[in-house]
């Protein structure tokens, strides 16, 4: 007679949690740093069609790393939640809080009750107006939100880049500044380099009214870094791992 095959619980949610590590790990670094224009999102990312950084709403941005099918579904869908309340209620009622909750649920109930967990994890930064400060939480593939602040990163080695950055960003920083801390970081995770055209950035920007979401092109990029350098800084497929 053969034996029922048992896994317990705690193996199980284990095993999902390894499963869904080694997706992430595999994914590009993205770091997003509170700078004095506004905050800075900057992506390791080689394509030019697909996106890792994106608006989901006036004053908030969207993150994702990971299997991009998958955080492409959630990016959606945060912008679904966000119209259909500032629809219900008022625009200033969409947060970077209240999306950040919807997000964990989401992701919670998937890694519970799903039997493959999602491959992703997720940031999103809420830009502060008047006296509310800026926000920025970090979404594991679990559901876990972590409140974060200055720096946060996530994806392949982001241990080590987060490292890296938190030893140098300092309050008062430019975007210029914080473009070439990024970028320093990137190549120190290269052995091979990095090229700035693999480099995809936004910035919620203080100054803006309404739409805070202003994306980077190359050229820009490009433009910030040797600013910085003048300044004296120091220091697509549906399983397509972004």
């Amino acid at each position: 007679m053969t034996m029922p095959f048992y896994v317990s619980p705690e193996q199980f949610l284990q095993d999902k949690a390894e499963y869904a590590k080694k997706g992430i790990s595999r994914g590009r670094s993205i770091a997003v740093l509170e700078v004095v224009e506004g905050i800075l999102l900057v992506a390791d990312n080689p394509s030019h069609a697909l996106h890792k950084i994106s608006e989901i709403y006036d004053r908030v941005a969207f993150a994702g790393v990971g299997k991009y099918s998958e955080f492409e579904n959630l990016r959606k869908s945060g912008i679904r939640y966000a119209d259909l309340k500032g629809f219900l209620y008022s625009r200033e009622d969409v947060t970077g809080r209240s999306l950040a909750n919807a997000y964990s649920e989401l992701l919670g109930n998937s890694f519970s009750q799903e039997m493959k967990p999602m491959e992703v994890e997720i940031i999103l930064a809420d830009l502060g107006s008047g006296e509310r400060s800026n926000e920025i939480y970090r979404i594991s593939f679990d559901g876990s939100i972590f409140d974060e602040s200055l720096v946060s990163v996530v994806g392949g080695r982001s241990e080590q880049l987060k490292a890296f950055l938190r030893e140098r960003v300092r309050p008062g920083v430019t975007m210029s500044e914080g473009l070439g801390l990024v970028r320093a970081g990137f190549l120190a995770q290269n052995e091979n380099g990095h090229s700035v055209e693999n480099m995809e950035a936004a910035l919620l920007e203080r100054a803006g009214n309404g739409r805070c979401f202003r994306r980077l092109s190359s050229a820009e990029i490009a433009g910030f870094l040797s600013e910085g350098e003048g300044g004296g800084l120091a220091h697509g497929t549906s399983d397509l791992r972004s």
